[in-house]
């Protein structure tokens, strides 16, 4: 997904594109095949607005969940982790390297392959 959607997306829905917005949606792009945590999100994004706060990150994270332009994850020790949503229409699943966080789209559908196993 790139910053432009993500502007028009947030621009549509009512919302301004403030500076540290933009630095949040551009360390998002930076890491669009990973999951980024927030204080990653935090580090990388102050990088480019020495303003982005961690108020900032966790309101704008909401905003994103809430219009679909962006996956949360919770790893087995409940720590939340994100990436920017795909735009690709078609059916399709990740998956995601539990040391690095590093996301690879499989373009094909494993859940009858995990419905046979558990038969």
């Amino acid at each position: 997904m790139d910053l432009n959607y993500l502007m028009d997306a947030l621009r549509s829905n009512g919302y301004k594109i403030t500076e540290q917005r933009k630095a949040i949606m551009q360390v998002l792009s930076d890491n669009s095949n990973n999951l980024v945590s927030v204080e990653q999100l935090l580090s990388e994004a102050k990088e480019w607005n020495k303003k982005t706060n961690i108020t900032t990150i966790y309101r704008n994270l909401e905003i994103f969940e809430k219009l679909n332009l962006l996956y949360r994850f919770v790893t087995e020790n409940g720590v939340a982790l994100y990436k920017l949503a795909c735009r690709e229409a078609s059916h399709h699943h990740h998956i995601i390297c539990k040391s690095c966080g590093k996301t690879e789209v499989i373009d094909f559908c494993p859940i009858d392959t995990f419905k046979h196993l558990s038969e």
